[in-house]
């Protein structure tokens, strides 16, 4: 039997692990499913539809799963989905999708740090770092090992690619292209983060292509499209260089960030 404080309230129609630990003070609804090794720290709430993957741990105060504040809501329950081995720190707020076939949508290796929200219809990745107070709108994509400095937030349907380091205070109103640090109100790119490309085992090709992929997008002159075929041209077999096309190719509906003034010594290099 599953570890349950017997202050916790957990609804007999919740699917728990036998090895998850409920602490003192938790709700648990109906539909809330807890894979192995799940630990809910204490006064943890979880509403459903709502899976957590494998060894997770959920600090206090965090609300999981719960209706979407999404003013179009018009009835119905979307599921919320959370994988393994994530960090969900305190008072962390996640939300179901506004319609039943929607998704919200939490990777494995997800670090979400204090007082973060994650709106309805989020699709983050794995590896993802969101340090405290990062706020995500509706519809925000996040790919693989994006980490967030704190006190930032993302506007509705904007998408960060794989491997992109958005700096404290940041306001991400447009996408930001995979491997960019970006900072400022709104948000622009600065330079290549290539100490998060090294740690994730880029070698010195592949940073090497990344940064001369940012020099044509930002400071070539062209456009998205010629852009695109010249990297493709340059470099197309390389998986940085397959990563950042993937990335521009794809359909967005923000547009994507710039630099807002001229930065010097930074993406040049």
């Amino acid at each position: 039997m599953p570890t349950i404080h017997p202050t916790a309230v957990v609804d007999p129609n919740a699917q728990i692990a036998e090895s998850a630990v409920i602490g003192p003070f938790c709700v648990i609804g109906p539909k809330v499913k807890l894979a192995d090794n799940v630990k809910l720290q204490s006064h943890v709430v979880l509403d459903g539809p709502l899976s957590i993957g494998k060894n997770t741990e959920i600090y206090p105060g965090a609300v999981l799963g719960k209706r979407t504040q999404d003013l179009k809501y018009s009835g119905g329950e979307g599921p919320v989905e959370i994988g393994a081995d994530c960090m969900i720190r305190e008072y962390v707020t996640v939300h179901q999708p506004t319609t039943p076939d929607g998704l919200t949508r939490i990777g494995d290796r997800c670090a979400i740090l204090a007082y973060s929200h994650i709106a309805h219809d989020c699709r983050l990745g794995n590896g993802i770092i969101m340090s405290n107070s990062t706020n995500l709108a509706g519809h925000v994509i996040v790919e693989d090992d994006v980490v967030f400095g704190g006190l930032g937030g993302a506007h509705q349907f904007v998408r960060i690619g794989r491997g992109a380091m958005v700096g404290a205070m940041a306001k991400v109103v447009q996408d930001i292209i995979p491997f960019c640090l970006v900072e400022g109100n709104p948000a622009s790119p600065r330079a290549v983060n290539k100490v998060g490309m090294e740690r994730h085992d880029f070698d010195k090709t592949s940073i090497t292509v990344a940064q001369q992929a940012f020099k044509v997008i930002f400071r070539s002159g062209i456009r998205l499209k010629e852009a695109i075929d010249a990297i493709r041209k340059e470099n197309g077999d390389d998986r940085c260089a397959q990563i950042i096309i993937d990335f521009l190719e794809a359909d967005s509906n923000r547009g994507i960030a710039r630099p807002q003034h001229p930065v010097k010594g930074s993406i040049d290099k």
